[in-house]
């Protein structure tokens, strides 16, 4: 990783009261003199900085852990055509219903069942004149089981073709104990950044004067993109979902 030293063109390298060090991606200089040797040069890895004054040390660290979703939920829903929005309305219902009674027969649980989405409305042939109303209505399932995804998924599209797929996304059952390991690997970063810098620059590392925490992609559901990974005993895959923290915490030097 490397590091550019800011200062006036021509002044010393070493100030006892102020020091910047700062990483940055825009940077390309070599330092001289600093520690006896050019050990440093600007790195290309983005806006990661540490900032070193007379009493204090600044750093940010990063910490991202994955994990393997264990919950999906499955965007399913029936859509019909009729002549009346009466008939439209109560052919939606009933296809709901039928797709509502196969997915609990596929092993998922009431609780995990809901309504999703209920629209109901005309279809033009040459406005304003009507040519016939067209309903809808979601259902949201919530598989726990995923080695149940496939059944479930099968079962609802053998309906009928009222029915439609919309779609399905992954989550954590657990994302606060992933948020807690990111937040461990983001703080262990910050602290292995400033011991390091203190013993560059001569100092020790006190006490801490702040912790700020930054969260990156908060853990929860996960869209699944692309086309459903066709495997040998199964057609959805979940992946892992990746969960990062980035930790600003500021140290006292001695």
């Amino acid at each position: 990783m490397g590091v550019a030293v800011s200062g006036r063109a021509g002044a010393r390298c070493w100030d006892p009261h102020m020091i910047n060090i700062r990483l940055a991606a825009a940077a390309a200089c070599v330092v001289t003199g600093l520690l006896g040797s050019p050990a440093f040069a600007a790195s290309p890895a983005g806006y990661a900085g540490v900032v070193v004054d007379a009493s204090q040390i600044t750093v940010i660290g990063h910490g991202s852990v994955s994990a393997a979703p264990d919950l999906m939920r499955l965007q399913a829903g029936v859509e019909v055509r009729r002549n009346t929005a009466g008939e439209a309305f109560k052919a939606a219902r009933e296809a709901a219903a039928r797709l509502t009674t196969v997915l609990l027969a596929a092993g998922l649980a009431e609780k995990d069942l809901r309504t999703s989405e209920l629209s109901l409305g005309p279809e033009y042939e040459n406005y304003p004149k009507v040519a016939g109303y067209r309903a809808t209505q979601g259902v949201e399932a919530l598989v726990r089981d995923l080695t149940h995804a496939d059944a479930v998924i099968d079962a609802a599209a053998e309906v009928g073709e009222d029915v439609r797929l919309n779609g399905i996304s992954f989550e954590l059952s657990d994302p606060d104990s992933v948020m807690v390991a990111a937040r461990d690997a983001a703080f262990g970063d910050a602290t292995a950044k400033a011991k390091q810098y203190a013993r560059l620059t001569g100092r020790g590392l006190g006490r801490i004067v702040s912790v700020r925490e930054d969260a990156g992609r908060p853990p929860g559901s996960v869209p699944f993109a692309g086309a459903m990974a066709v495997a040998e005993k199964a057609s959805v895959s979940p992946g892992r979902q990746s969960v990062g923290v980035t930790v600003t915490v500021v140290y006292e030097l001695s």
